[in-house]
């Protein structure tokens, strides 16, 4: 496995949800981002947020390591759930809440 991989692999694992995204939680620089970043704070759940904006190779690594081609992506407990369209479209049909619950995903403090 590549050292980016390796990087990867240990963000996902390490984390319940990570959102690898352009920008921050609280300052998105996308609008698919900032769409991604409302449904979780919506689901009210906690969750990392990777700022591939800051990181050339992970950037690239992580479209490999998931074999899909856009940011944001979506990890829920090790798996890829997706980008914003299908986060949005699990959100609208109570499957990506349903999934949060199910996989017993900690909530967001305060």
């Amino acid at each position: 496995m590549s050292d980016i991989n390796e990087r990867i692999s240990d963000i996902v694992g390490n984390n319940d949800v990570v959102l690898f995204m352009k920008g921050t939680p609280l300052f998105p620089q996308c609008g698919f981002s900032s769409r991604a970043v409302a449904i979780l704070d919506h689901c009210g759940v906690a969750y990392e947020g990777v700022d591939v904006l800051q990181d050339m190779d992970i950037r690239q690594g992580i479209k490999s390591f998931s074999d899909w081609p856009t940011i944001p992506q979506l990890y829920v407990k090790g798996e890829f759930v997706g980008g914003s369209d299908i986060m949005m479209e699990m959100f609208e049909a109570g499957e990506l809440q349903q999934m949060l619950t199910e996989k017993q995903v900690a909530r967001a403090e305060g």
